[in-house]
């Protein structure tokens, strides 16, 4: 039971809850014990993780009190404000992990590719995670609260996807700015990591087209395509221990013949820089050494 607990304490805040990896994550962490702010765009959405996790009214409350619905445009920096402002007026404290799922595609081919559909994407999916993690940094330090800040970057942001420009830049940007943030905010006691899922089963996923997924499924392993509920784990483990880690759950992508910096084929080898937990490979950015883990 204490290892279903292990996060009995602790307050989380997780954005883009009310579907895909935000959901998923959602629920793992209220598995560990947290309590769970659940925020979406569509609070419909978020009422309806809340009501699968046990919220306010359930005959099943988080140790640390309901868990509760959110709903904010994380694109606005007035929006998140608010949100971090409601969530310590509804706990009386600021989250203690903080988990930044929204985000959003708009998918085109470079050369047809609008402005409207490039400023989209990075509003929601890099300015979004910059506020939130802003926010929620500001709220720790303010309150001498210790913290862990896990951030949802993509495999596309290191290795590029055709027809994905604007994710794929928005999904970079977060890596080094997790990063960045590691080291600006580690001597305030808050933890930074990021997560890096290659193709993830959810919602979002789902109108890709099938001639499109035929075609990747030639260029990964066999069993190449992760549900939510395996990429849900990292948040979770990581909201404990680790420090400016960037985790690759991605079922092959970053050990294609084009990118050189991929854990290796062998897991037991040694490969400096890279550990290896269940199905994930664990590059830290900060030291890496495997040490630091």
């Amino acid at each position: 039971m204490a290892s279903q607990l292990r996060l009995r304490s602790a307050l989380a805040l997780v954005t883009g809850a009310g579907s895909g990896i935000g959901r998923a994550v959602s629920v793992r962490l209220a598995k560990e014990g947290a309590t769970v702010a659940a925020c979406d765009l569509d609070r419909a959405a978020a009422c309806e993780t809340v009501w699968l996790l046990g919220g306010q009214g359930s005959e099943k409350v988080a140790p640390g009190g309901a868990h509760t619905a959110f709903q904010a445009d994380v694109s606005e920096a007035g929006a998140v404000r608010r949100l971090l402002e409601q969530v310590q007026a509804c706990f009386s404290r600021p989250p203690s992990v903080v988990v930044s799922c929204a985000g959003l595609t708009r998918d085109e081919f470079l050369l047809r590719m609008s402005e409207d559909d490039w400023d989209r994407v990075i509003a929601v999916n890099l300015k979004g995670i910059f506020l939130v993690t802003q926010a929620a940094a500001q709220a720790l330090v303010s309150s001498g609260c210790r913290g862990s800040i896990i951030n949802i970057s993509s495999i596309v942001g290191k290795v590029g996807n055709v027809g994905q420009t604007n994710y794929a830049a928005s999904k970079a940007g977060v890596i080094g700015l997790t990063q960045t943030a590691a080291r600006e905010l580690g001597r305030h006691g808050i933890r930074c990591n990021s997560v890096l899922p290659g193709f993830i089963t959810t919602p979002m996923t789902q109108k890709v087209p099938q001639k499109v997924l035929d075609k990747m499924s030639q260029m990964r392993s066999h069993s190449w395509r992760l549900k939510t509920v395996d990429t849900s784990q990292a948040p979770q483990w990581k909201s404990l221990e680790v420090f400016s880690c960037n985790c690759l759950t991605d079922p092959g992508l970053c050990s294609l013949p084009h990118h050189s910096n991929r854990p290796p084929a062998d897991e037991d080898s040694e490969f400096p820089g890279y550990k290896r937990r269940s199905s994930v490979w664990l590059w830290n950015a900060e030291y890496g050494r495997q040490g630091c883990l």
